[in-house]
């Protein structure tokens, strides 16, 4: 089964009044993330019965927002590493602008050569903004290209985020959900619908996962209402029920939070090194 295309769906704006578009659909958001079967299954040339050794590429982008705009105003981080060249190893924004864009060239030129390529893309909001404000709208494009493009779809999966890379440990419980549906939200309204649909693997901000029993609680219950299927974890950040470290630490595990008497959930997870 396929992931169904979404449809009779408004197509959002990216910003509104200048700021990113990151709340007011969550219903809508909700009912296309929330969408059953495979992503990528039904499209994928590799035959997975033939595969007896695999590795994962994730490649994570993000530049904070910070208030060093000319009159103090809110700017990606990369914005203020080109206005300011010569602090630090600011030198190195050009480098940078095009690390974010690579993809959008790697991934066409590989399968123009008839090679099979892989990759997930973790970029933050911060980041996506960011790159609007600085006039970089051609970066998104390009993403969007390996993104909605069907040529390129089976080759690149992104992986969903806080919008703001913030670390969930440390986010207050009522945040962690908001988080998670801001990015969903800004990631439709420039990938589109159809797009966010297909993100059902989360990567969480610093590979951090919450201590606390009633916390792991609420961000599992979080990720599953807002329809992602896998996350990805630090090995070491994760036990047996019988408080045993992983033995089998490079296949899929069911991540468990348990919080009030009663009350539990679950999602799979990934470990990553």
């Amino acid at each position: 089964m396929t992931v169904s295309t979404p449809s009779g769906l408004p197509n959002l704006s990216e910003l509104v009044e200048g700021l990113p578009n990151i709340s007011g659909w969550a219903a809508q958001v909700r009912s296309v993330a929330q969408r059953r079967g495979s992503a990528f299954l039904p499209s994928t040339n590799i035959r997975l019965e033939k595969i007896t050794a695999a590795f994962a590429v994730g490649l994570h982008m993000h530049q904070p927002t910070i208030p060093a705009g000319s009159h103090g105003e809110l700017i990606g981080h990369l914005q203020y590493m080109f206005e300011h060249p010569h602090e630090g190893d600011n030198h190195n924004a050009g480098p940078f602008a095009n690390c974010y864009a690579r993809m959008s060239e790697i991934i066409p030129e590989l399968v123009a050569q008839g090679c099979n390529p892989r990759v997930m893309l973790d970029y933050s909001g911060n980041l996506l903004w960011g790159l609007r404000q600085m006039g970089r709208g051609d970066i998104l494009d390009n993403l969007k290209r390996i993104t909605v493009d069907a040529a390129y779809q089976p080759y690149v999966e992104w992986l969903g985020t806080m919008w703001s890379h913030a670390v969930v440990p440390s986010t207050p419980i009522p945040d962690i959900k908001l988080h998670i549906q801001a990015w969903q939200h800004h990631f439709a309204s420039i990938f589109g619908w159809e797009g966010l649909a297909r993100v059902k693997g989360f990567s969480p901000p610093e590979m951090a996962l919450p201590n606390h029993p009633d916390t792991l609680f609420e961000y599992v219950k979080a990720l599953l209402d807002c329809g992602y299927r896998w996350l990805l974890v630090q090995e070491h950040s994760v036990e047996t029920l019988a408080g045993q470290s992983l033995s089998h630490k490079h296949l899929p595990h069911r991540l468990g939070g348990q919080g009030a008497p009663s009350k539990r959930a679950s999602v799979p997870r990934r470990g990553a090194h």
